[in-house]
């Protein structure tokens, strides 16, 4: 028997503002997996290894575009577009050659155009550095509600979140950190005082 209802109605209402502790990413995940039965949890284990940067390589993004399950098929074809059209952009900006380093999967087909290109272009020409990664994780965030928009209790929707935490929990990270290194930069100047 399927746990969505049960599963989807405990998740925590996660956002920027939410409050990460250590390991809670990996914790909200381990819940989620252990309530799931042995074909949905090895879906998530898919998705979770397509989160990593190094495992997503052309065979992986083979088997996502022909995976079973509908959210991973349309969330990893969204995110090799989204991938080529941020390493095209570097290689204009740096002068390198468009196609160095892009994701073809068939070179011998036409890659469907990817609707957003003019979006995230727009995205990509923000000149502050942490304003451009925060609108793009807003535009990741907003093609999962899209991807989602009709599911409530199914799996789908489980996985959108999986994703979403993983975006929210490194902005809060980054700025735990950027809070740390505040602090020490404090500390650094009131010992300077005291020393005179």
């Amino acid at each position: 028997m399927k746990n969505y209802v049960y599963i989807v109605s405990s998740l925590p209402c996660v956002d920027r503002e939410y409050k990460f502790t250590a390991g809670s990413v990996e914790s909200i995940t381990g819940d989620i997996i252990s309530l799931l039965d042995e074909t949905d949890a090895a879906v998530v284990s898919f998705l979770m290894r397509g989160l990593k940067a190094e495992t997503a390589d052309a065979d992986f993004y083979r088997e996502a575009l022909s995976h079973g399950n509908r959210f991973i098929r349309e969330y990893f074809s969204f995110d090799l577009n989204l991938r080529n059209e941020k390493v095209k952009y570097l290689n204009a900006k740096l002068g390198r050659d468009a196609a160095k380093d892009v994701v073809i999967l068939d070179p011998d087909a036409d890659m469907p155009e990817f609707e957003e290109t003019g979006e995230v272009a727009e995205i990509l020409s923000v000149k502050d550095l942490l304003e451009r990664e925060r609108a793009l994780d807003d535009f990741i965030s907003g093609k999962i509600d899209s991807l989602t928009v009709f599911d409530y209790f199914d799996l789908d929707v489980i996985l959108g979140f999986l994703v979403k935490i993983g975006i929210y929990s490194r902005w809060f990270l980054l700025d735990e950190e950027q809070g740390r290194l505040k602090f020490k930069e404090l500390v650094g100047q009131l010992i300077e005082k005291a020393e005179f």
